[in-house]
């Protein structure tokens, strides 16, 4: 039988990390197929806006060599993705496993027969810490941009 993996993620501005874990799944299974979550799917479930749209974030993730396919998720229910895409496979990373809602998905891809993979969540680099990173500039650049126009404003008088 033919392995079919899911792997979803936001993928927003892909790193290490986001090639990592689709390495390690592709080595998991025949076909891997990259869950790439809709804009506004993460606003709702994470309450964060991505940076790089969907279209950009499905054209970057499908070029990398380790995926097969990559598809939209306008859904956080795996079950109606797996009714679409027919994966026997989920990967997920291991900050679900034994939580509420990892127990859950696992009780739920069991009764289809998929199994749920977990592998260990990395934490070299992740998409929190890049966009509090960019934040923390933006926020520096508004300072240095009021202390500015108030230095200028001083000299003026």
């Amino acid at each position: 039988m033919i392995r079919i993996g899911y792997a979803p993620g936001a993928y927003d501005l892909f790193h290490i990390g986001h090639l990592n874990l689709l390495r390690q799944a592709k080595a998991h299974c025949d076909f891997l197929i990259a869950g790439v979550v809709a804009d506004e799917v993460l606003i709702q479930s994470k309450g964060v806006k991505p940076v790089i749209p969907l279209a950009e974030r499905l054209e970057i993730v499908s070029n990398v060599r380790y995926v097969d396919a990559a598809s939209p998720a306008f859904t956080n229910d795996k079950v109606e993705i797996w009714k679409d895409l027919r994966f026997n496979v989920l990967f997920k990373g291991d900050d679900w496993q034994g939580t509420e809602k990892g127990n859950q998905l696992e009780r739920n891809f069991a009764r289809l027969g998929v199994e749920i993979v977990y592998f260990p969540y990395g934490k070299i680099t992740s998409s929190s810490a890049l966009r509090q990173t960019l934040k923390n500039i933006d926020d520096l650049a508004s300072r240095v941009r009021r202390n500015q126009m108030m230095t200028d404003a001083a000299f003026a008088n």
